[in-house]
């Protein structure tokens, strides 16, 4: 007994800080201090980068290039989170365990469940991109199951959980007046989830926003191949241009989705 409390008394935090302290040291240990860390030029080109902060590009060439990338990104990053909700939908429900009567039938499926949503989220994006671009080409395709593969892992998983946490006495009412286990999981577990499983799906969509960004470095088009081309070029005040369109996209998603939000839990 006494070896089991002085176990359970070691905090897990304390031994998590211990590993990632130990790495970072083994890692610092590794580095070539002998050699240059930091290239000759890169102080006055970072200098140079961030003074075009200030002077954005906004020639109508620049203007148009931007809002054209913009409508790319844009759909890639809508599209490819429709194709993870049609994942992530029937599979967090799924995996939740929640509409499965039988116990050894639940596990089963939950395990499979799990299990596939676990292949499609631990392989990046980006890999799937490269996969997906080899296979097809550069398709604006290539681009859509690239994010909506690894997104519908992600929200699946966190939408099972979602459908698990929610509070037990409001289930548990509906059960007493008679009610099947689907209407319980459709007029109990739906409405209080709700809230949650959209406002993560909104962080999502902020995300995929990104990441369409960045695939679009692979050569699908895009705010992510304008910002590449115009680095190629040293063309930092171009950059800033379409940074700012990226910045602004993310403000205007977040802001949507604190107003849907606050809707729904008014």
């Amino acid at each position: 007994m006494g070896f089991t409390n002085k176990y359970r008394s070691l905090d897990s935090r304390k031994v998590l800080t211990f590993i990632l302290f130990t790495g970072f040291i083994w890692s610092l240990m590794h580095v070539q201090w002998s050699q240059d860390l930091i290239h000759p030029g890169g102080l006055q080109a970072l200098f140079q980068f961030f003074i075009a902060l200030l002077h954005p590009d906004l020639s109508i060439d620049t203007l148009f290039l931007a809002l054209k990338g913009t409508w790319t990104t844009i759909t890639y990053a809508v599209t490819g989170l429709c194709l993870a909700l049609v994942i992530g939908i029937p599979c967090g429900i799924v995996a939740s365990g929640t509409l499965v009567y039988s116990q050894r039938g639940k596990w089963i499926l939950i395990g499979v469940t799990r299990f596939l949503l676990a292949f499609f989220r631990s392989i990046h994006e980006l890999v799937w991109a490269w996969l997906f671009v080899a296979a097809v080409g550069l398709s604006p395709m290539a681009a859509v199951f690239a994010l909506g593969i690894p997104y519908g892992g992600i929200l699946g998983r966190i939408y099972s959980e979602l459908l698990q946490d929610v509070p037990r006495p409001p289930l548990t009412a509906l059960r007493t007046t008679g009610a099947p286990e689907w209407k319980v999981f459709w007029f109990g577990r739906v409405p209080m989830a709700l809230p949650d499983m959209l406002s993560y799906t909104f962080y999502r969509l902020e995300c995929g926003i990104r990441s369409a960004t960045i695939l679009s470095f692979v050569g699908l088009g895009g705010l992510g191949h304008r910002i590449q081309m115009s680095l190629d070029d040293l063309a930092y005040q171009q950059v800033w241009t379409y940074l700012y369109f990226l910045i602004s996209l993310v403000i205007v998603i977040d802001i949507w989705s604190s107003l849907v939000r606050r809707r729904l839990t008014e």
